[in-house]
């Protein structure tokens, strides 16, 4: 099953933290973005394994948008 991590306010993507093929757990931490200059950690949905990254440090995004894909 594919799971979107979507951006949960519009701003600046500050850092990506994981990387494709990575493990990761419910909740762990796996982005920070910037909106109205205040740092937000975006956390993971679900459990599995990174298959897609969406975005690029750097990149401006809309609230909502996909930011990475887990397969679990």
């Amino acid at each position: 099953m594919r799971t979107e991590v979507k951006a949960p306010m519009g701003g600046k993507v500050i850092s990506i933290l994981v990387n494709v093929r990575d493990q990761v757990e419910e909740n762990d931490e796996v982005a920070v973005l910037e909106a109205m200059k205040m740092e937000l950690p975006v956390v993971s949905t679900t459990s599995g394994k990174i298959s897609e990254l969406c975005v690029s440090p750097g990149e401006a995004i809309e609230a909502g948008a996909a930011l990475m894909v887990i397969e679990n």
